[in-house]
């Protein structure tokens, strides 16, 4: 099982950005997904999450500025930013809640992309 973060880049304070993960390999099912991100010098910290129960939180941080979403066909999940801000500069990491198939075995747990370096600057 892998997840691949892309999409992010230098982006202009005020500026907008989207950020994909996609998972692939022995996937039976993925029940939830989260964004995270660290700034240099700080610990990481929650941005969006899709709960198992398809509850969207988001950090106090980027709420209004930020909408998570996922494609279930294209085991994808999104994370759309705009009005950036100095602050929002971090490398954002996908986290997935999955069940991966291993033979005649299902294993549960959460599986972690790269990360994707966000930076805001002018």
């Amino acid at each position: 099982v892998q997840l691949q973060a892309s999409g992010g880049g230098l982006v202009q304070p005020g500026g907008f950005l989207t950020l994909s993960c996609v998972a692939s390999g022995r996937i039976f099912n993925i029940y939830g997904w989260a964004w995270y991100r660290q700034a240099p010098g700080k610990q990481r910290e929650l941005v969006a999450e899709i709960t198992t129960d398809g509850s969207i939180n988001y950090a106090d941080s980027v709420k209004g500025r930020a909408t998570i979403s996922r494609d279930k066909a294209k085991n994808t999940v999104y994370l759309q930013m705009n009005s950036l801000k100095y602050e929002d500069t971090a490398v954002y990491s996908c986290k997935g809640d999955l069940g991966v198939r291993s033979g005649s075995d299902l294993t549960m747990g959460y599986w972690w992309g790269q990360g994707t370096l966000v930076t805001v600057s002018s």
